[in-house]
């Protein structure tokens, strides 16, 4: 589904069920995974054993469904509601960390009012700075009259993008020849509302009502200077339903990324965040986001030996159809007993793929349903897009099995700006 093939992590799950109905969740889960989520060795793995061993069962809890034992449920609750990610430091969070990603997510673009200039601007961002370090730290935002709502930050992150006419109304000259609409695709059906923007909010927590509290304090500190152009939300596996490292899968069925560039490896700082050179933008990134529409109706009466061909992987454990393993490198040589290739010229691997170390991006997608339609919102991190993405998805536009059954309806293209300091604001390097 995504160019490159890159690799997804699974994350969050929210709290909101009652303690009764978590114990018995989480011992199914624990039945389920056995040891296997211990044995991953992540923090979210470990908390699954934890919570499975700290909740009380329905029988020992009161008549309300609490467990008695609040202290071991407050344990519980801490394990997803509390944990929290600083908004600081080189890069913007929400991008590498955290890791494990949050399990809900939800992209916001907004149109810059004609009143808006470049001193407006900087006062915009001061103000979405200020209750970003808040709402990220569990507290509310800036004169919230539902601070309670704020309390559990639920590993919240809030990444902030800009568009080209963010960047040129403070100075024309500091625009990336890259910061425009990507060039036209044979296959897409762009639609406006889910297209442009000149502000994109970028909100994950592993709790929907964070993330739903935290866009609105957002939203209204914008109202002054921006309107809402358009909202787009998106959901991964909840918080420990999964080991730590499981690739995500997609809405078909199919794991969605493998291969996704390290970030504890050398290169992965040249195909993601921009050097010095860059000026304003060193530390940033360039974020790319297309909403796809999938034909789940006609595609769920595919045999399964064909979606398999398709995609190039089979559905089991998402190995490529040359191998066992998830990991197992693709062999693009091989060839069946009637001398044609194992992974069809037309698989969806087979046409990501690059021979070019270069021509890679760092993926990070999620699911959505909405209006009687499901699909995927893929984004994607890199130095340049015109360099790194675009090869890559033309490949797949001329010649990709999957196009019969996808839909590109929406496309973004923003810069990202560095991280910031304690006692600064997101962007204020656009400035001087």
């Amino acid at each position: 589904m995504s160019p490159n093939d890159n690799t997804e992590q699974p994350t969050g799950e929210p709290l909101g069920a009652s303690a009764s109905d978590s114990a018995r969740r989480v011992s199914r889960r624990h039945l389920l995974i056995g040891g296997a989520a211990a044995g991953a060795g992540a923090v979210a793995a470990v908390g699954i054993g934890a919570a499975t061993g700290s909740l009380s069962s329905q029988s020992d809890s009161d008549n309300t469904g609490s467990p008695k034992n609040s202290k071991e449920y407050e344990s519980a609750a801490k394990l997803f509601g509390e944990g929290t990610v600083s908004p600081y430091g080189k890069h913007q969070a929400g991008i590498v960390e955290p890791n494990p990603l949050q399990a809900n997510i939800r992209y916001a673009a907004y149109d810059l009012l004609p009143s808006t200039d470049r001193n407006a601007i900087k006062r915009m961002l001061r103000v979405v700075t200020g209750d970003i370090e808040r709402l990220t730290e569990g507290r509310g935002a800036l004169a919230d009259s539902e601070p309670e709502l704020a309390e559990i930050p639920a590993n919240l992150t809030i990444t902030v993008g800009f568009g080209a006419e963010l960047v040129r109304r403070v100075n024309p000259n500091l625009v990336p020849d890259w910061l425009a609409p990507l060039p036209a695709f044979t296959r897409d059906q762009l639609d406006a509302s889910y297209s442009g923007g000149d502000l994109m909010l970028n909100i994950q927590a592993d709790d929907p009502l964070t993330v739903a509290h935290a866009h609105r304090m957002l939203m209204r500190d914008l109202a002054s200077f921006a309107s809402i152009r358009w909202v787009q939300s998106g959901f991964r596996r909840a918080a420990g339903a999964e080991p730590a490292g499981t690739t995500m899968r997609n809405m078909m069925g199919q794991v969605d990324g493998t291969v996704n560039p390290d970030p504890e490896v050398d290169e992965f700082d040249g195909l993601v965040w921009e050097t010095a050179k860059a000026g304003w933008l060193a530390g940033g990134s360039a974020f790319v986001l297309r909403r796809i529409d999938m034909l789940l109706d006609t595609w769920d009466k595919v045999a399964r030996s064909a979606r398999e061909e398709t995609i190039g992987r089979d559905l089991p454990v998402g190995a490529p159809l040359t191998g066992t393993k998830e990991t197992d490198p693709a062999d693009f040589e091989a060839v069946n007993s009637l001398g044609l290739p194992v992974i069809p010229d037309f698989a969806h691997i087979r046409r990501a793929r690059s021979t070019d170390p270069n021509e890679r991006i760092l993926r990070r997608g999620v699911n959505f349903e909405d209006n009687g339609k499901a699909g995927l919102l893929f984004a994607c991190y890199q130095v340049n897009p015109l360099t790194q993405f675009v090869p890559i998805q033309q490949r797949l536009d001329e010649l990709d099995l999957l196009n019969q059954w996808i839909v590109h309806v929406g496309s973004a293209v923003f810069a990202i700006p560095p991280g910031f300091k304690k006692g600064g604001f997101v962007g204020e390097t656009l400035f001087g």
